[in-house]
């Protein structure tokens, strides 16, 4: 049996690009959550804005309390949430208990009715679009809302922002293979994750990588004795791992710091585990950054230590300013990022030793930090901003024939 490989989904520069502008809608859990995701969907917002087409951002429900990101005054009118409240979560009835469970019964109820009712606001909106309007699904929860809502005059793009085996692992993978088997176009962020896909019998993936956060006009000097982490504290991005790692580096280099950016349910417990490790001296915590370009600049190795990831956007910054990263090997999009021994290093998933020797290798190495950080200032340019948007409408034209 020949096993099928998902097509690069439209290069860039190809003659099909769209020749016009599109009513282009993003649809996500939130507009407004902070992560990747929203930062993602903003940036694309704001460079399909660039080139004349028109975009609202959709949201089902407001960000959970203390995670709401801030929508820019050139994004704020185009954005709409549809629930002032976040809806009944979905529960399972199945059984004897399930089926006399009268008070869940009605509950359900209520929710699907409520799906319905905020479909149909999609549904009004996708009907006011002119011809050649897109639909760009960021998360599969989301789906459910687009599912019930009349699409056939729109193209939908679904988009899983996370690594197959990521995906695999959660309850997220057999809601994609549901809600995303008959969209016009599923996509992922590598090619690997999308042959995965394909053979889930799903026939209609291809892959898109993100773009480019930014590009700055002054990178790193690699100079300051600095290793920085930037991402929420949560147990999937790692940074327990990375606490142990970094108390196996301290000793060989004591005249160095690891600054922490980002906030989150884990910080105490990270506290009390760098305080257990005995390094809590050479460690500081930053909390929420909004200069990001700033951080990196004052450090002169990046550290990822993520347990799952997609197409980590922070990797992507850090090279952009010419910082050497040192990154577990979680996912396709990482080591499609980062070519291990060129212009980063990758350590086996866990491995916080292997972590520690690589972050070891580039502290102690100026001359590597500075060929590999330019290596990577260099790379990361062929996930350029144009080329990217390029891509999107050369798809949007192909999925219109």
């Amino acid at each position: 049996m020949t096993t099928q490989t998902a097509p690069q989904t439209e290069p860039a520069g190809s003659p099909q690009a769209a020749s016009g502008t599109r009513d282009i809608f993003f649809v996500s859990n939130s507009v407004n959550e902070l992560g990747g995701i929203t930062s993602w969907s903003h940036q694309m917002a704001r460079l399909f804005l660039e080139r004349g087409h028109d975009v609202r951002l959709l949201g089902i429900v407001p960000p959970p309390e203390g995670r709401a990101a801030e929508i820019g005054e050139d994004l704020l009118p185009r954005a709409t949430t549809l629930y002032d409240v976040h809806p009944p979560a979905r529960k399972s009835t199945t059984g004897l208990k399930g089926r006399l469970d009268l008070v869940e019964h009605r509950r359900q109820a209520a929710r699907e009715a409520g799906v319905r009712e905020q479909a149909a606001k999609l549904t009004a909106m996708f009907r006011a679009a002119r011809p050649g309007a897109v639909v760009i699904v960021t998360q599969v929860w989301a789906m459910e809302w687009v599912s019930h809502a009349d699409t056939s005059n729109v193209t939908v793009i679904g988009m899983s922002h996370e690594s197959f085996e990521t995906c695999r692992r959660s309850s997220r993978f057999q809601r994609v293979k549901r809600y995303y088997a008959d969209v016009d176009r599923m996509l992922t962020l590598t090619r690997e994750d999308a042959d995965r896909w394909i053979r889930q019998r799903m026939d209609n993936v291809g892959f898109m990588p993100n773009p480019l956060p930014f590009f700055p006009d002054t990178p790193s000097r690699r100079e300051a004795k600095t290793v920085v982490s930037i991402g929420r504290l949560h147990e999937e991005k790692g940074v327990d791992l990375l606490l142990s790692a970094w108390s196996e580096v301290v000793p060989d280099h004591p005249d160095w710091t690891l600054r922490i950016y980002g906030t989150g349910a884990e910080e105490a417990a990270l506290h009390k585990q760098a305080a257990e490790l005995g390094i809590e001296s050479s460690v500081e915590w930053m909390g929420r950054t909004s200069d990001v370009p700033g951080a990196l600049r004052e450090s002169s190795v990046f550290v990822l230590s993520s347990r799952g990831e997609g197409f980590p956007l922070a990797l992507m910054e850090a090279m952009a300013t010419a910082v050497p990263c040192v990154a577990f090997d979680v996912a396709p999009g990482v080591h499609e990022i980062i070519d291990d021994g060129e212009d980063g290093l990758l350590a086996p998933p866990g491995n916080t030793s292997e972590l520690a020797r690589q972050l070891s290798r580039l502290m102690s190495q100026q001359d590597v930090r500075d060929r590999m950080g330019e290596a990577a200032r260099a790379n990361i340019r062929r996930f350029s901003t144009d080329k990217i948007v390029t891509r999107w409408e050369s798809l949007f034209a192909l999925l219109a024939l």
